[in-house]
């Protein structure tokens, strides 16, 4: 892990496992990641951003854990799950989605699944 990585949770440092975990299993299961540091997110691309993190409020304060870390995807449709928190259509077919994770457990197959899906999608676009 960079050190631009790990100052982006001096804010949140409660939430750098979150990220581990998610960094962990994207380095590993998606080729050719590229990991972009930015003021507010932190972004995973191959040939296009596929995912990012970040500590936007997609959910009410009353219901989002402490810590806690959004992942954001796009995809060609809009998943269904109770687990997203939003889901736009950015554009004809490309749909962004906001899953709240508050631990590392969090960071599951079926969030790893869309990820992967989002990757590929990605791969694709010209």
């Amino acid at each position: 892990m960079t050190s631009e990585e790990l100052l982006f949770f001096n804010e949140m440092p409660d939430a750098l496992p979150i990220y581990e975990a998610f960094r962990n299993r994207v380095t590993e299961e998606i080729p050719d990641v590229r990991i972009d540091v930015k003021k507010t997110q932190i972004s995973f691309s191959n040939k296009r951003m596929f995912a990012c993190v970040s500590f936007i409020k997609a959910r009410r304060a009353k219901n989002r854990p402490s810590p806690y870390l959004v992942v954001t995807f796009g995809l060609v449709h809009q998943a269904q799950s109770p687990r997203i928190d939003v889901a736009t259509e950015a554009y004809p077919n490309r749909w962004t989605h906001h899953v709240t994770v508050g631990t590392p457990g969090e960071i599951d197959d079926e969030l790893m699944a869309w990820v992967r899906e989002a990757a590929e999608f990605s791969a694709l676009k010209r």
